[in-house]
């Protein structure tokens, strides 16, 4: 297919939109392919909106499940972002996205990955003040710090993705116009141009060591304080008790920064096209389904909210 064409910049012919390769080129894998994603969209849909009703319950008005509506909130629309067009590139042989479009799909990847980022460890801070200091937890974390809290992640993410966003499309794309991803990432971007890109894989690097490892580090440093107070409880099933309250965070931070460091530290690495593929899907599409289950089945306040929600919606 000859790509669509934008005004000669020298002596390179600029593009105006892109193709998406998607997950598969074998055509007799689309059919499967796009009822199982199809199959995972409803479920994130359902599951992050039946987990957001059970924590507005009266009982769960605590800064923690506070967090994690906004944490469903971020998942939801980082699905939606991708997951739609996918399914849609499915069932189509021609997989076009506009060149606006394709900035559009790559600026809310990186808002809501980069505002995910930061929320996880303003959450593992809501964990250090509520073992570390128990007393104070209520005055410290209040309704104004929350608010304060989810603002100053969402910020970060916009200056982040604002300023990626920019870089990677400064770039001239010349041809050609297939990017061997299922959805607009820097990575494939990056490959596509026909400049030297050396500095801005620099760029990105350091991009991810602010939205990545600067948050992790912060939630390295509230896990010691946490696993030191935990320490000081006499009895192994109050340390037990304790520790689960972090557990399920713990899990999502490992998913989540593991998939993206492989996926942004090394850019231009050597590794397969078709690995990088995996884990972006896993921290698109599979993650946010994934979340509202580690919250809830290990959290007896939050199944039972899901109990009685379930039980009204039988009744109905």
């Amino acid at each position: 297919m000859k790509p669509t064409e934008r005004p000669e910049l020298g002596n390179h012919t600029l593009l105006t939109e892109f193709v998406l390769s998607g997950l598969s080129n074998h055509p007799e894998l689309q059919n499967l392919l796009f009822f199982t994603f199809c199959l995972i969209y409803t479920f994130t849909i359902t599951g992050n909106l039946l987990f957001f009703i059970a924590t507005v319950h009266p009982n769960l008005h605590m800064p923690m499940y506070f967090f994690l509506r906004v944490l469903s909130f971020l998942d939801v629309s980082t699905a939606s972002i991708v997951v739609p067009k996918m399914l849609v590139n499915f069932l189509s042989e021609e997989r076009r996205i506009s060149y606006v479009g394709c900035a559009t799909q790559l600026y809310f990847v990186i808002f809501l990955g980069a505002t995910e980022c930061y929320l996880l460890a303003a959450m593992a801070y809501d964990r250090y003040v509520a073992i570390c200091n128990p007393l104070r937890y209520a005055i410290i974390m209040n309704s104004r710090a929350c608010f304060s809290l989810v603002l100053l992640s969402c910020a970060s993410g916009t200056v982040v993705s604002v300023v990626q966003t920019v870089w990677v499309f400064t770039l001239p794309f010349c041809g050609p116009n297939k990017i061997n991803y299922f959805f607009c990432d820097i990575p494939p971007l990056i490959m596509l141009s026909c400049t030297d890109t050396s500095f801005y894989e620099e760029q990105i690097i350091t991009a991810t060591v602010l939205v990545i490892f600067t948050p992790f580090c912060l939630i390295l440093v509230s896990y010691a304080c946490i696993i030191a107070s935990i320490l000081k409880i006499s009895s192994a099933e109050g340390r037990c008790k304790t520790f689960s309250t972090c557990f399920s965070h713990l899990i999502v931070v490992t998913l989540y920064y593991g998939s993206g460091t492989l996926i942004y530290l090394r850019p231009k690495s050597s590794n397969s096209q078709d690995t990088k593929k995996i884990i972006a899907l896993f921290y698109t599409a599979i993650i946010p389904t994934l979340n509202p289950l580690i919250y809830s089945l290990r959290n007896k306040e939050v199944k039972g909210a899901l109990v009685k929600i379930i039980a009204e919606l039988r009744k109905i």
